[in-house]
């Protein structure tokens, strides 16, 4: 009989750049456990910018307001490129218009997780955002961005209020268990990564969890 799948529970927001990086440098370690340690990954909320507007705003003037100067965020950004570049990733910060409220697309992934394609979701989401310049807190881009995922129906879904109040609770959760930044990640309810470290962090610890499971230790 084969094993559980190892839990792996991922707090983070879309338009965090680590969370994207972390997202791959986690494939990349799952990829190299495969055969040891079978895992189902559940992405949780957590937003980075609660109190966005809803119509998000100008990103320039956001990054103005956040860093102080464009200059201060230029040194973090070239930091982030080569780290994306080294996990397969093209960032495109200057296609980037509108700093989005985010919590529509976090709608849009618990929505996903219903429909089992939470994680082809949440991978268009990324790429709509930071490769591709897509504006995901407008209903219309998500929507779009879901139908490549295989989603069909979201623009029905986010012109509803099905799943605010489950998408707060799930929200409410991450910041019970003490986490104050992303990407977060919590595997087998045990062990915890924080921040997109190298892959052979992840390895690791997937390793210690899966190897911690009760079946294991009783040799079933």
């Amino acid at each position: 009989m084969s094993e559980p799948a190892l839990q792996i529970e991922v707090y983070s927001d879309v338009v965090c750049p680590w969370c994207y990086v972390g997202k791959r440098r986690l494939e990349r370690a799952l990829d190299q456990v495969k055969g040891h340690a079978a895992a189902q990954v559940v992405w949780k909320p957590f937003q980075l910018n609660p109190t966005m507007p809803n119509g998000g705003m100008d990103r320039r003037v956001y990054l103005e307001a956040k860093f102080g100067s464009l200059d201060s965020f230029r040194q973090l950004e070239e930091h982030v490129q080569a780290a994306g570049a080294s996990a397969g990733i093209t960032f495109a910060f200057d296609k980037i218009a509108r700093a989005p409220n985010t919590f529509a697309a976090h709608r849009l992934i618990w929505f996903a997780a219903r429909r089992e394609c939470q994680n082809a979701v949440v991978d268009s989401l990324f790429r709509g955002y930071f490769e591709e310049g897509a504006d995901i807190g407008s209903i219309p881009a998500l929507a779009q961005l879901a139908e490549r995922a295989g989603l069909l129906d979201a623009a029905r879904f986010l012109q509803s209020d099905e799943g605010v109040m489950d998408v707060k609770a799930e929200a409410a959760a991450g910041h019970a268990l003490g986490i104050h930044s992303v990407p977060y990640f919590r595997i087998a309810g045990t062990r915890a990564i924080s921040g997109a470290q190298p892959v052979e962090v992840f390895v690791q610890v997937l390793a210690e969890a899966a190897a911690d499971r009760p079946e294991r230790k009783a040799g079933v």
